[in-house]
């Protein structure tokens, strides 16, 4: 897992093949003005799925870990908390992969928590447990989804 400000996104471009394209995207883009949805930037490899959220407690966020993508996620318009938990210790581990929508779901709180403001980002590769969206009003954010 990352946790950085937008500022030093560039610095994260050697992490992975596509993030340097993802990158000029975000860089290039006035995020806030982009309607709920989806832009492919590289079909079936770098996705950017731009959501808003409702309120969700800790409670009712899940667990989640993807084996295909890497998370590029950040919000835009309030601040979100975001579970982290280790992959290898999600539990149960035996939680059935949903493959077309490459997502496994744990139970359990998260053993960890981060604050995620404006102007921040943080990636979860596959090997990271999270839980987004933790907030008591909604968020609209950005996902980036980089093949991993």
């Amino acid at each position: 897992m990352v946790l950085d400000t937008l500022d030093n996104l560039e610095k994260y471009a050697s992490l992975n093949p596509l993030f340097a394209e993802a990158v000029r995207y975000l860089k290039a883009t006035d995020l806030n003005s982009l309607e709920v949805g989806k832009v492919v930037l590289k079909e079936k490899d770098l996705i950017v799925n731009i959501a808003q959220t409702g309120p969700k407690t800790k409670e009712e966020a899940k667990l989640e870990t993807h084996n295909e993508f890497i998370d590029i996620q950040i919000p835009l318009s309030g601040t979100e908390v975001m579970g982290y938990t280790a992959g290898k210790d999600c539990l149960p581990a035996d939680a059935p992969y949903n493959p077309e929508k490459d997502i496994t779901f744990f139970t359990g709180l998260a053993t960890d928590y981060i604050t995620v403001k404006p102007g921040m980002f943080a990636i979860f590769f596959p090997q990271d447990g999270h839980a987004p969206g933790i907030t008591p009003t909604g968020v609209k954010k950005i996902i980036v989804k980089v093949k991993a």
